[in-house]
């Protein structure tokens, strides 16, 4: 039985982009879903199940960030967002919202197949490989990360992670009580093609501080060790000593 393609949602309202996107990702033997809109992507996306999303911010009737949020509230699928050139707080807004990855138009052939690689790169391996040699369950203060069952709860309250937010914070659990550098981070959680991309990074931590931290101006969990990187202490000062 031949195995099963990986499943890729391409949208975007230029038909020469899209077919663009569409005719390379298919050369290279992924089964390829379009739409033309953001209507379209999201009904699409709630019908079937897709490895990866590449979604273009600017589409009618829906943008690609009000999909992406809209994504989320029911699927941690890997969401590429699509930029103007220059854009820059478009690809953090993305990030913000859950996305995983960003391509800047305009973008080469090589440059999209590199970045769909990537990210499914990371994402099978997070799905083959996130926990195994280690504890099956860290506890540091109200903190726990159930690494069998992929599950993060904080004094007892499931807190639900984007496959990212989650694996830089099983990262820093592995190594709680040591200083985990930027371009280590980058290197685990990306790939060693994103060293050097310190502000997805800092996006991502400060997106799992609002979700993991009583009060994210003065994290308890992810502590920042400035010019060098991040760590979770092996227990956390009480909170009423956080000031």
């Amino acid at each position: 039985m031949p195995a099963k393609k990986t499943a890729i949602l391409a949208a975007d309202d230029d038909p020469q982009i899209l077919r663009l996107i569409a005719r390379n990702l298919q050369l290279e033997d992924y089964d390829v879903v379009t739409a033309t809109d953001g209507q379209e992507a999201l009904e699409r996306l709630e019908a079937q199940k897709f490895d990866l999303a590449i979604l273009d911010v600017m589409m009618p009737k829906l943008d690609g960030f009000t999909v992406c949020t809209r994504v989320r509230e029911f699927s941690s699928v890997p969401i590429i967002m699509v930029t103007a050139r220059g854009q820059d707080q478009d690809k953090i807004h993305g990030l913000d919202l859950g996305a995983d990855d960003y391509l800047t138009k305009p973008f080469s052939v090589e440059e999209l197949l590199a970045r769909v690689r990537s990210v499914l790169r990371r994402s099978q391996f997070a799905a083959n490989h996130e926990g195994q040699n280690v504890r099956p369950v860290v506890v540091i203060g109200e903190l726990s990360i159930d690494f069998a069952q992929h599950r993060v709860t904080v004094d007892g309250q499931e807190i639900e992670l984007t496959p990212i937010e989650y694996r830089l914070l099983a990262y820093l659990a592995q190594n709680a009580g040591r200083v985990v550098t930027q371009d280590l981070l980058l290197e685990h959680v990306w790939g060693e093609e994103y060293i050097g991309e310190s502000h997805l990074l800092q996006v991502n931590m400060n997106r799992l501080r609002r979700k993991i931290e009583t009060d994210a101006a003065h994290p308890r969990y992810v502590i920042t060790k400035m010019g060098v990187g991040y760590y979770l202490p092996a227990q956390p000062a009480p909170a009423s000593e956080i000031g």
